[in-house]
C-alpha cells in the first residue's frame, strides 16, 4: 500500500493521492465508539452521532442536506462498538466548502431538544421494527449471551428501555468528552496532495476542543462456559435463523492468520465444508457460513445458517459434528492450498482503490492491528503451513464452550433443537419482542 501516515499534533492523518477521478474522499473517526455509552444509556453514542449529522452549525437536517447536495457531495455517520466515523465524498473543486460543512457537523453541533426528541422516537421505532428481522434478532441475542457481562454484549443501537431517557444534555456531555482532537483520526484520498490534505486536516482539528485521550478500559471477553441455548420465540416461523459460536481470535494473536485460513476452509467460501454439507448435499439452507471478525478486543467465531423450521434440529446437529471434526482432525493439504489461493486472489478487490487502502490503514489504527497486518497480508497468508493452521484451530476454538442462538417458533421445534445439542447446559426461551 502507498498510504502516508502523517503526525499532526496529537492526531494522525492518513493520505493517499490519486488523480484518477476529480473526487476527494475524507473520513474523520474517533478512537472510541459505543463502548463509551454510560451504564443505562445504551445507544447514546449512536444517537449523538446522528444528532451531530442533523444539527451541525445549528442548522436543520434539511438545510445541511441541501448544502451537501449543492456541493456534489455526500456525508454519512457510522457507529460501532470501537469507533464513530463520519465519511464523505465531494467534487475536488468544492473541497474547502465541504470541509467547512464537516467542521460545522463535528465541531458545532446544535443538539436541539426538538431534534434529539425526534431521534429518540425514530430510534425506538427502528428497534421495534428490528423485531421483524429474524437475522438481526439472532445476532442480537447471540451477542448478548456470548458476551454476557461484557460491553460487547450491549447493543450499539440501544434498547427500548434505554433510549427514551436520553436527553440533549446527555448527548452534549458525551460529545464534549469524546470529540476532542486527541481522540480523532482523519483520512483523505483521491484528488488531493499532501499540503492541501494537511492544511484541511489541521483546520478540522483546530475546530475541535482539547481534552484527555480516552483510555481503553475494556478487557478481552472470557466467552461462554459449556454449551448454552437461547431460543428466540417468534410465532409462525416456517424458517429459522441459527448462530452457533464461541470465543474467537484477535489479529495480534500470533496464530490469527493461520486460523483465518483454516476458517476459510470451514465456512468462508461458496465451496467450503459448511456450504457443501448443508446446502449442496442436503438442501437445508441456501447459505452456510462461518466468520472470524475482529475488533479492538477478541470477538466471537460463529457459524450461520437459516434452514426451514423442520430441518433446524438436524442442521444444528450436523453443524456441531462438522465443527467437532474441524477441531479434532483439522484441514487437509488440498484444502489449505485452495483457501490460500482464494484469499490471495480476493485480496486484490480489497485494495483496488486509494479509498479502500486508506480505509484499511484506518482500521489498523482503530482496531490496534499489528503494523504489518495489511501491508504484509499476502506474505502472511503464504507463510501459513498445514501444521500452523491445524494448531491454530486446536488452540483457539473450543467446541465444548458454545452459544447456540435460534430464532423460530418454540412450541414447534424447541424440544427437538435442545435434543440436537449434546451436553447442553443452560437453555432459555425469550420472547422475540423482549428488550
Amino acid at each position: 500500500m502507498t498510504v502516508q501516515s502523517i503526525d499532526i499534533g496529537n492526531s494522525r492523518l492518513l493520505l493517499e493521492s490519486s488523480p484518477a477521478l476529480p473526487l476527494v474522499h475524507l473520513t474523520v473517526a474517533l478512537s472510541s465508539g459505543a463502548l463509551e455509552d454510560p451504564e443505562g444509556k445504551e445507544g447514546l453514542t449512536r444517537l449523538t452521532a446522528r444528532a451531530m449529522r442533523r444539527t451541525g452549525g445549528g442548522l436543520s437536517q434539511q438545510e445541511l442536506d441541501t448544502r451537501i447536495d449543492s456541493l456534489g457531495g455526500s456525508l454519512g455517520a457510522d457507529v460501532s462498538h470501537s469507533t464513530v466515523s463520519f465519511t464523505g465524498t465531494v467534487i475536488a473543486r468544492n473541497l474547502d466548502a465541504f470541509v467547512d460543512l464537516v467542521i460545522d457537523v463535528l465541531a458545532r453541533p446544535g443538539f436541539s431538544e426538538e431534534e434529539v426528541a425526534l431521534l429518540r422516537r425514530e430510534t425506538e421505532a427502528e428497534l421495534i421494527e428490528a423485531r421483524d428481522n429474524d437475522r438481526a434478532l439472532a445476532r442480537r441475542w447471540f451477542s448478548r449471551k456470548m458476551f454476557a457481562g461484557h460491553p460487547y454484549g450491549r447493543s450499539v443501537s440501544g434498547r427500548t428501555a434505554t433510549v427514551p431517557g436520553m436527553t440533549a444534555a446527555d448527548a452534549r456531555a458525551l460529545y464534549q468528552r469524546t470529540w476532542t482532537r486527541q481522540n480523532v483520526l482523519s483520512t483523505f484520498s483521491g484528488d488531493i496532495d499532501e499540503a492541501r490534505a494537511r492544511s484541511r486536516a489541521e483546520r478540522l482539528l483546530d475546530a475541535l476542543g482539547s481534552g484527555e485521550r480516552l483510555p481503553d478500559r475494556v478487557t478481552d471477553p472470557t466467552g461462554p462456559l459449556g454449551r448454552s441455548l437461547v431460543f428466540v420465540d417468534k410465532p409462525e416461523r416456517t424458517q429459522t435463523q441459527i448462530l452457533i459460536g464461541g470465543l474467537g481470535s484477535h489479529p495480534r494473536d500470533p496464530d490469527h492468520i493461520a486460523l483465518h485460513v483454516a476458517n476459510t476452509v470451514l465456512g468462508g467460501t461458496f465451496t467450503a465444508r459448511l456450504m457443501k454439507e448443508v446446502r449442496s448435499k442436503r438442501g437445508w439452507s441456501y447459505g452456510a457460513y462461518s466468520s472470524l471478525p475482529y475488533d479492538r478486543h477478541r470477538q466471537a467465531f460463529s457459524m450461520w445458517t437459516f434452514p426451514k423450521a423442520s430441518d433446524a434440529a438436524a442442521c444444528i446437529k450436523l453443524e456441531l459434528e462438522l465443527l467437532a471434526a474441524w477441531c479434532e482432525k483439522g484441514i487437509t493439504a488440498r484444502e489449505l492450498a485452495g483457501a490460500k489461493r482464494y484469499l490471495t486472489r480476493s485480496h486484490a478487490f480489497a485494495i483496488d482503490t486509494a479509498t479502500k487502502r486508506v480505509g484499511l490503514a484506518l482500521d489498523a489504527l482503530v482496531y490496534d492491528l499489528p503494523p504489518s497486518y495489511y501491508e504484509g497480508y499476502l506474505d502472511h497468508i503464504a507463510e501459513v503451513t498445514l501444521e500452523r493452521a491445524n494448531a491454530a484451530i486446536r488452540a483457539r476454538i473450543d467446541p465444548t464452550n458454545l452459544v447456540v442462538a435460534v430464532v423460530g417458533t418454540a412450541g414447534e421445534i424447541e424440544a427437538d433443537v435442545r435434543a440436537a445439542i449434546p451436553d447442553l447446559g443452560a437453555h432459555e426461551i425469550v420472547p422475540h419482542d423482549a428488550d
